[in-house]
């Protein structure tokens, strides 16, 4: 049990972030440094050193400083994502100077059998009720739309399209743990979805929508009318432009079946990876594990590996790449930057080898690629839904588009962006869909909700985990606290003289800290941040 003093009151929550069990106890950081900071303080030499892994305590909200999910301390509700459950929370009662916490032995013993869920379960379908709603992607914006419209009383028909082979399952595993069964990363167990009354379609690609009409076609020649429409299907790899890029062993990582067809390929063959991007956090050559909760690395063991181009770009994080290069350096894998791949050559309709643009030859059995992506969708070419030019689907605040009672979330949306003074962007941060899918659930049901979060990344490479919070496109300068070879450094990153996002690596909480001052609209400058 977590016990919070705010103020003069106390509250009991549940010890551990429900994500992916990150422990919320080990005590703030030193007396008042959340509050300070949150206030724009300056902080003196012995308070800067006197972090310890713990959740950040700003008032009534806690946030996890692992991943960025925060609550509230009174009712354990989600007021931040990537978690999908709330924090139980416990009677607490002051006798005689003396705090006293009350608690049922079965939900200390099942910590998964939260308030959330138990509320889920008893908001159920009526079928006096005629209305549809269709969710299109089976997706984090998806199910949190799906689970907040059931939370929030709704109580017509849902039905959660995808064309996938599986319901919604946690995409960040996929490059991290390689070696698990889909059923073992899905983030609700079908058993959850039917209680909630929550139809999930498999396998059922969409390829038309008629606005006019109301009716999305699939790709089966089925069709399905709806009331109100969520579009959240995500993104797709982009396509390799050079000869060869059709040979077998040729991959991206989209799926479980991806993720466990690289792992079966690569394993003691030579790997090369187009584009330094963070989907190439795996390559290791040993097993290395992250601190215990947080998110394991898997065990692929290539014999070879290299990684060409580019990276890091759409995370503003490319002063961090000389510390990450040189991490996976150290372990075997050679970077070529600043080159191009002129072809791939194979034998027998399978990969051998890629050819530099220099001239030379790299071995390779597998290829995977990491050159970016664009939104899924195409399938809307040819109607009057607003796009921009890379075919984002444009919304507002609301999660509306520029149709009625049609509405979009996740990567395959341009947004506008409260630390970029409103200007769009295409974020596609697994947190971020989250609560694109709870706002867009919020106004289909009227009730005039604006987006309000501040974007948490993370990944974790060689047992190091790396934190981002905010949104540092166009970033002009950084200010970097620590040693990127020591690798313990906080980098901030500064758009007109103002702090817009910041990373960091083994300086916890303070990535949390910092989320909780950009959420609460402060500003923090160059002169501050040094």
């Amino acid at each position: 049990v977590l016990l919070v003093r705010n103020k003069k009151e106390f509250r009991a929550l549940g010890s551990r972030c429900p994500h992916y069990g990150a422990l919320l106890s080990k005590g703030n950081p030193g007396a008042g440094l959340g509050e300070k900071l949150c206030q724009g303080a300056q902080l003196s030499p012995p308070e800067r050193g006197g972090f310890s892994i713990a959740g950040a305590l700003k008032g009534e909200r806690l946030r996890c400083p692992w991943h960025g999910a925060c609550f509230n301390i009174k009712t354990g509700d989600i007021e931040e994502y990537p978690s999908l459950d709330c924090l139980p929370c416990f009677k607490v009662t002051v006798e005689d100077g003396k705090v006293f916490v009350t608690a049922k032995k079965k939900v200390l013993a099942l910590p998964d059998v939260t308030k959330h869920e138990q509320h889920l379960a008893a908001s159920k379908r009526c079928h006096l009720n005629c209305a549809t709603v269709l969710l299109l992607g089976g997706g984090v914006a998806a199910l949190v739309c799906a689970e907040t419209l059931r939370q929030e009383g709704f109580t017509g028909r849902i039905i959660m399209a995808t064309k996938e082979k599986h319901g919604p399952y946690d995409k960040s595993k996929l490059s991290k743990e390689m070696h698990l069964k889909p059923e073992d990363i899905y983030l609700r167990k079908p058993e959850f979805l039917d209680a909630c009354d929550i139809e999930l379609w498999t396998e059922k690609e969409a390829v038309w929508v008629d606005f006019q009409k109301q009716k999305v076609h699939f790709k089966d020649g089925s069709s399905q009318k709806y009331n109100q429409l969520l579009i959240a299907v995500g993104s797709h790899s982009n396509f390799l432009q050079v000869p060869g890029a059709d040979l077998q062993n040729v991959c991206v990582l989209n799926t479980p079946e991806d993720s466990s067809k690289i792992l079966e390929l690569a394993t003691g063959k030579n790997l090369v990876l187009i584009g330094a991007s963070f989907v190439g956090t795996w390559l290791d050559k040993s097993r290395h594990h992250a601190p215990a909760g947080d998110t394991n690395e898997t065990s692929l063991q290539p014999s070879s590996a290299a990684c060409l181009g580019f990276g890091w770009a759409r995370l503003e994080c490319s002063n961090q790449l000389p510390l990450l290069s040189q991490m996976l350096q150290n372990k075997g894998v050679k970077f070529y930057m600043k080159t191009e791949l002129r072809e791939l050559k194979g034998k027998a309709g399978k990969v051998t080898e890629a050819v530099l643009a220099s001239g030379e030859k790299l071995p390779a059995d597998v290829v995977v690629l990491g050159i970016g992506v664009f939104p899924n969708s195409a399938f809307l070419n040819g109607t009057s839904i607003a796009r921009d030019d890379h075919g984002a689907i444009l919304v507002d605040l609301h999660m509306q588009t520029n149709i009625p009672n049609v509405f979009a979330a996740g990567d395959v949306v341009s947004f506008p962006v409260a630390l970029l003074n409103g200007d769009r962007s295409s974020i596609h941060h697994q947190q971020v869909a989250e609560a694109h899918g709870r706002i867009a659930a919020l106004n289909m049901l009227k009730r005039g909700e604006e987006l309000h979060t501040v974007p948490f990344f993370w990944t974790t490479m060689l047992g190091k985990t790396i934190r981002y919070a905010g949104c540092g496109k166009g970033y002009t300068d950084t200010v970097v606290k620590g040693s990127l070879e020591q690798q313990k450094f906080l980098i901030f990153y500064i758009r007109d003289g103002i702090v817009t996002a910041a990373a960091s690596l083994d300086c916890d909480p303070m990535l949390s800290l910092i989320a909780e001052v950009l959420y609460l609209g402060k500003q923090i400058s160059k002169e501050e941040a040094e």
